[in-house]
């Protein structure tokens, strides 16, 4: 008999300073399309994507942050018990 392997889970959350790109990295890993338009992210976003990866099966929980210096003070409990901190910046920014 065949034994189910439980659904491992991972918490991805984005960090990085305002229109960064967080949003469109995300939209595009979720929906594979890119939004021209844009829209600030208030407080927290969030979204899950079940997948196959290696064999198995996983549940990807993104956290898309707001990047506004007032909403800065909730980072640290959005953070709390995430696999996967991706860190978002503009290269082209000075």
């Amino acid at each position: 008999m065949a034994t189910v392997s439980p659904l491992a889970k991972y918490k991805l959350v984005f960090l990085g300073d305002q229109s960064v790109g967080k949003t469109s990295i995300i939209t595009r890993f979720m929906y594979d399309k890119f939004d021209t338009t844009y829209q600030a992210t208030i407080g927290i976003d969030f979204l899950s994507k079940t997948m196959y990866l290696e064999d198995r099966t996983v549940r990807l929980q993104l956290w898309d942050t707001a990047g506004q210096e007032r909403f800065r003070s909730l980072i640290p409990s959005y953070i709390r018990d995430s696999s996967v901190a991706v860190i978002v910046y503009d290269v082209a920014s000075k």
